[in-house]
């Protein structure tokens, strides 16, 4: 991903803040030149100093079988905004997009026991909907092995990451002010989230 210096998200603790709000990702593997691509939730962890992506895919989605042998790339976007040139002081400028976007670069690894493949669902249960456990809890086993035999859970171990804010960072004071209050006063949510990020 192009990322001007003055857009780089270096902050690790920002990022991972950013993937868990914004969790609902892109999952991209490639074969034989051809690339497949599967929207997913996913929960961040860090363990031993390490930081790990871990989501399911249906067994009948084939893309779980590249997992392993391909590098895979999970893209994090939102929220985004067009930017009106009417905010800027010089009538010398362009429309532009503000945008926030994570693309994190990983191997991955696929969970063969039934028994971890259970407590991911737990763990995601837990993340979207704690509430649901105790419903979860009472289903019958066989139910819920059925289920497990339908997915393919997997993990995948953070090799790079590539962040950018596109915030109005380049921007002047005045500037920024005048696209913050555009933002905020907008009944688009997606306009008031990225008036959020400017603001910072």
């Amino acid at each position: 991903m192009y990322i001007p210096d003055h857009f780089k998200l270096g902050d690790k603790s920002e990022i991972i803040s950013f993937i868990r709000e914004y969790s609902f990702a892109t999952i991209i593997n490639v074969k034989d030149n051809f690339p497949s691509a599967t929207h997913l939730p996913f929960i961040v962890k860090e363990e031993n100093n390490e930081l790990y992506l871990i989501s399911h895919l249906a067994k009948a989605n084939d893309q779980w079988k590249e997992i392993e042998t391909n590098k895979t790339v999970v893209i994090f976007s939102e929220p985004h905004a067009y930017i009106s040139p009417k905010n800027y002081d010089s009538e010398k400028n362009v429309p532009t997009w503000n945008y926030v976007s994570i693309h994190i670069y990983g191997d991955g690894k696929i969970i063969t026991s039934d028994e971890e493949t259970s407590e991911i669902l737990k763990e995601t249960i837990l993340t979207y909907e704690s509430d649901f456990l105790t419903q979860w809890d009472s289903l019958p086993d066989t139910f819920k092995n059925n289920l497990i035999k339908g997915i393919v859970a997997f993990k995948i171990k953070v090799t790079d990451i590539q962040a950018k804010k596109k915030a109005s960072q380049n921007r002047s004071e005045t500037e920024k002010k005048r696209i913050f209050d555009s933002l905020s006063k907008s009944t688009n949510e997606l306009d008031r989230k990225m008036a959020s990020f400017v603001k910072k």
